[in-house]
């Protein structure tokens, strides 16, 4: 197996060293740790009201002290189908405080989805809000599984007063009252005691964590089983290629931290900095420009999309972002033209990183101040090591000069997968070292180490034996300055096997038609990789955290030709 550790290590330009190491740590003492340096400073402001490190680990004790008075303990799963609300943290960290297992599922899953995965997981408790847009279908999977018992906290309780009081005049169609049923206890009812309860002993290299469902490279959702030694290194490990981790940070929190995005580079990692989470309960552009400004936040992590929304707002132009200092942007590539167009807009730097669910969040990023390399994901985080493999026998190395499968190893690497040791067989790679992960993508590394994702294994589009990339693609498209967002997907052709055929949204008063961008593109593509047409859309399918979705467009054009 090639051996490119050489290549960073020559030039390594994170300003912790790429040999650091992370010893082991449970989230409980991770958070009483945190506590302890932070006291009374404040970690999170929601809308305006401020709860401290203090009052945090007071509220996860109380949690964990509740739960455990219900007869939870060690190893039980325990479920999260929550926003980003001061609830989630408390929770979160209560549970974890107690040697449970938390089980993440995102607000918009329907009630067959949810069921789904508590039933997978074996999840016995679930937390979750008497907001209308949840708790009915909470109340449904209770019925449908072998969920025990619903946890229902009130936004309005966690709100300023003011706003709380405003809320329960103005928004009562939106929640849903709790019902009168055993099962169904208040949040303020599970933390109505005195946070004492007995320790639990936590192994953190083999306890797990967190249960984090991830499509993984075959699609089909699959727990990723995250250890606390996992979620606690790739905290550490996302601090330490911060230059500055001494100033604390006050983060936008509006990614969803049922993400594993948010969840270690908004959450774990503020805890561990020290900073503050200026918490929103969904991303909404004029909200997150306001608490901007409100705020002076430094630091917004994000996926592209949401970038391309903050520019799209009116009112960016008048947004003050002299305190943001700086943004990561994950979850998907990012274009060349929207970094630049967001940097020079805001005055921030945008650094494009990558990672996993499998990974615990993140596996290599562009360094914050150093010399980056725009179009790539930079260079492996702290006792990280990616290593490329042929794209069709993994045991083998990469053709030398050709991409191959990025395969990963690190602290932050996942245990396993819930339940699914066929799973496991299929996404490691055991080696003399050790396992490696298999990351289903494909990339380069240069040489100065530096990674760039080419595409994924399983979206290569075959063009009459030829391996087509849509990102390379893509990246053509994105050159254009009618075109706003652009996928490339592999449809069935009875003589070619596949052809590229593209689909685009276009900036604000474009004016430009599909077969004027298919003749415009081809050109500057290979032969095999030529689109038949380039279709305009008003607006292109999205995942929960707001990344384009080949699958889903995929899913949409097949039921389109029947």
């Amino acid at each position: 197996m090639n051996r490119p550790e050489a290549l960073w290590r020559e030039s390594y330009r994170h300003p912790t060293a790429w040999e650091s190491a992370f010893p082991s740590m449970s989230m409980a003492d991770f958070l009483d740790a945190a506590v302890a340096r932070a006291g009374n400073a404040p970690l999170i402001d929601f809308l305006g009201r401020h709860y401290s490190f203090s009052e945090t680990l007071d509220g996860a004790n109380r949690v964990a002290a509740g739960l455990k008075a219900l007869g939870y303990g060690p190893g039980d799963r325990i479920g999260l189908f929550l926003p980003n609300v001061p609830h989630y943290v408390a929770a979160y960290y209560g549970i974890l405080k107690l040697g449970a297992t938390v089980v993440n599922f995102s607000p918009l899953y329907t009630a067959a989805e949810l069921a789904h995965q508590v039933e997978d997981s074996g999840t016995r408790l679930l937390f979750t809000l008497s907001a209308s847009q949840l708790l009915p279908t909470a109340l449904a999977v209770l019925e449908q599984s072998g969920l025990e018992r619903l946890v229902v906290g009130s936004i309005a309780g966690a709100l300023p007063p003011a706003k709380s009081l405003l809320y329960r005049m103005f928004k009562g169609s939106e929640v849903t009252r709790r019902p009168a049923d055993a099962r169904i206890i208040a949040f303020s009812q599970l933390i109505a005691n005195d946070g004492k309860y007995p320790r639990a002993t936590i192994d953190p290299e083999s306890d797990v964590a967190l249960i984090q469902y991830t499509g993984g490279t075959t699609g089909t959702p699959k727990g990723a089983m995250l250890t606390h030694q996992n979620l606690s290194a790739n905290a550490r490990q996302v601090m330490a290629i911060d230059p500055h981790p001494e100033a604390p940070d006050r983060i936008l929190g509006v990614l969803p931290m049922f993400h594993v995005f948010a969840n270690t580079c908004v959450l774990n990692r503020t805890v561990l900095n020290g900073g503050c989470i200026v918490m929103l309960p969904r991303f909404e552009a004029g909200a997150v420009l306001a608490a901007i400004t409100r705020t002076k936040a430094t630091a917004l992590p994000g996926v592209p999309t949401m970038y391309q929304a903050l520019l799209d707002h009116p009112k960016i132009g008048t947004t003050d972002f002299a305190s943001l200092r700086i943004c990561i942007s994950g979850g998907a590539p990012l274009a060349p033209e929207l970094k630049a167009k967001f940097e020079a807009t805001t005055g921030a730097t945008v650094v494009e990183g990558y990672g996993l669910s499998e990974s615990s969040g993140v596996l290599s990023a562009n360094p914050y101040e150093a010399a980056g390399k725009t179009g790539t994901i930079g260079q492996p985080i702290p006792a990280t090591s990616l290593r490329l493999v042929d794209k069709g026998d993994p045991a083998l190395e990469a053709p030398e000069g050709e991409p191959g499968e990025i395969v990963a190893r690190g602290p932050q690497i996942m245990k396993g997968y819930w339940n699914r040791p066929d799973a496991d067989e299929e996404v490691f790679l055991t080696t003399a070292e050790g396992k490696w992960l298999r990351t289903g993508d494909v990339g380069t590394i240069d040489a100065d180490g530096f990674v760039k994702i080419v595409d994924r294994l399983k979206d290569m589009i075959s063009v009459s034996g030829f391996k087509v990339f849509p990102s390379q693609i893509e990246a053509v498209l994105y050159h254009h300055p009618a075109i706003k967002e652009a996928l490339v997907v592999g449809l069935p052709d009875p003589y070619r096997g596949e052809h590229p055929r593209a689909y685009v949204t276009l900036n604000e008063d474009a004016d430009v038609t599909g077969e004027a961008l298919r003749d415009w593109l081809n050109p500057q593509v290979g032969r095999h990789e030529r689109v038949d047409d380039v279709v305009v859309r008003l607006t292109m399918p999205k995942t929960m955290i707001g990344k384009l979705s080949r699958k889903d467009l995929i899913a949409e054009v097949m039921a389109e030709q029947g």
